[in-house]
């Protein structure tokens, strides 16, 4: 009689080996036609580029987010916007909103659907389970739902959101909403002195007075890197 410990053996390889493989052909699934790609919005051919690190989940990141559509609609030629993401640990589903992002963007929905997840933040970042909100959204934009929620599991896409989040720990950023402009992170400690810098590097000339004044943002200043 064969040794039993044998035989056992041989039953968890086949079992182990079994589980890899079908979570390989999972994988492979999910992440079937993704491709990287940056996430950028405005001229892109603008001598003048803005780098946002956010955080979905970000109450500061939200309020800013106003402030950000003024500047595109005052410098729209002038100026583009790449976001990139970070996540904070102390925020439980930004992870998964982040991902959810990057499956609409597959679609081409990038934008629509950050610009959904910041106007509805309340919602889902209280829910028990925002995925099924996140597919809710993408149903309201159109998208292909199968698609979507294969590509909200897609390891490539999660790769993405680590390592942007990597290469914003290596540049500085330590909290959200953080911006770079032209490569420099900004330092400001109120709308209107961001506002006043970017219109600084469209036009070195200009005093940057023109629609910098709080009253014209319609948002009160708060704090940032929260």
């Amino acid at each position: 009689m064969k040794n039993p410990w044998v035989i056992i053996c041989l039953i968890t390889i086949i079992l182990f080996g079994g589980a890899f493989w079908y979570s390989k052909v999972v994988d492979n699934k999910n992440n079937e036609g993704v491709e990287i790609v940056q996430n950028i919005k405005g001229n892109v051919e603008a001598r003048v580029r803005l780098v946002e690190y956010s955080d979905f989940q970000c109450p500061s990141c939200a309020s800013f987010q106003p402030i950000m559509d003024q500047i595109f609609e005052e410098f729209s030629n002038d100026v583009n916007l790449e976001y990139k993401h970070f996540p904070l640990y102390i925020h439980q589903y930004a992870r998964q909103a982040s991902v959810a992002a990057e499956a609409a963007g597959q679609q081409g929905k990038f934008f629509e659907f950050h610009d959904m997840l910041f106007e509805r933040q309340v919602e889902w970042s209280s829910a028990r389970t925002p995925d099924t909100l996140f597919v809710q959204y993408a149903s309201e934009l159109e998208l292909d739902i199968p698609k979507f929620k294969r590509h909200m599991k897609s390891s490539v896409l999660r790769d993405k959101v680590n390592t942007e989040f990597e290469e914003g720990r290596q540049a500085g950023v330590t909290g959200t909403p953080t911006l770079f402009l032209n490569g420099e992170i900004m330092k400001y400690d109120s709308y209107q002195s961001l506002i006043e810098q970017v219109a600084f590097a469209v036009n070195p000339e200009s005093k940057a007075t023109s629609g910098s004044e709080e009253t014209k943002t319609g948002v009160s200043d708060v704090k940032f890197g929260l």
